[in-house]
């Protein structure tokens, strides 16, 4: 897909990644851009430099995603690229409050849920439609120092691979967006623990927007703008008790895992 002449929404638009494919997809020419974000003067601000529409969402609850996709059909006419990129981070392993679980759950996947029993049958009735689903490289990896990021990644890829299986042959085609660091406040420069280890090789919000834009144009399911990801992939599908070594050695050495007492023989 070229996004030139094209209607694009884009959740999380006020920050981050987010406004970093609003402003990337203004310069491609894109036919009409929607900031969608809980934060509405964000939303605005990015809006008003692109001369795209904001509109306040809380991807959380579906009526304000059913909302969202009624107000830019009613406006433009149609979607054909919806972006669903808001997320959140939460640290932590199983003893994290129950609450803190269903708010990560609903934002990094019933979120993409929400957006895809909207889209869908639009989409299907045009016989075309693009969906960008922002999961992260923990979606296919893991995530130390949180279970519910790590979880809810993963439930994200899966649901994008389900999607692009379910419904790639009826003309809707899924990506879904897998990003190891990048350089936003999710990323917390000060953290001595995997944020900084993730800084160190830590793109621009504006070099993962290229890579999307790359990977939109060749259609690709996992947009990978670190290379590295893949690889990483790989070793792990190749020797899985291997994979998870390395990533508790990893652990002890960013300061997420306490290193195994000596016990005596």
């Amino acid at each position: 897909m070229n996004v030139r002449g094209k209607v694009v929404v884009v959740t999380g638009g006020g920050s981050g990644i987010g406004r970093a494919l609003c402003v990337r997809f203004a310069a491609e020419g894109a036919r009409g851009i929607v900031i969608a974000d809980l934060n509405e003067a964000a939303a605005t601000e990015v809006a008003e430099q692109i001369g795209g529409r904001a509109l306040r969402t809380d991807v959380a609850r579906e009526q304000d995603v059913l909302g969202l996709v009624a107000a830019v059909v009613h406006e433009f006419g149609s979607i054909d690229l919806f972006c669903s990129n808001a997320g959140i981070f939460t640290a932590g392993g199983e003893t994290c409050p129950n609450g803190e679980w269903q708010r990560i759950w609903e934002i990094n996947v019933m979120a993409h849920v929400y957006a895809a029993r909207a889209l869908i049958p639009l989409m299907v009735a045009r016989g075309e439609g693009y969906l960008l689903n922002t999961a992260s490289a923990a979606g296919l990896l893991t995530q130390l120092g949180s279970a519910p990021y790590a979880v809810t990644k993963h439930a994200a890829v899966a649901f994008a691979e389900w999607l692009s299986t379910t419904y790639g042959h009826l003309g809707i085609r899924v990506s879904c967006l897998c990003p190891q660091g990048v350089r936003t406040p999710m990323l917390d420069p000060g953290d001595l623990g995997i944020g900084a280890f993730l800084a160190e090789n830590a793109l621009s919000p504006e070099a993962v927007a290229e890579a999307v834009v790359r990977g939109l144009e060749a259609e690709r399911f996992l947009i990978l703008p670190h290379p590295e990801v893949h690889e990483y992939a790989i070793h792990r599908a190749q020797d899985h008790d291997r994979w998870i070594r390395g990533m508790r050695r990893l652990g002890e050495k960013v300061g997420l895992l306490s290193p195994a007492p000596d016990r005596p023989a």
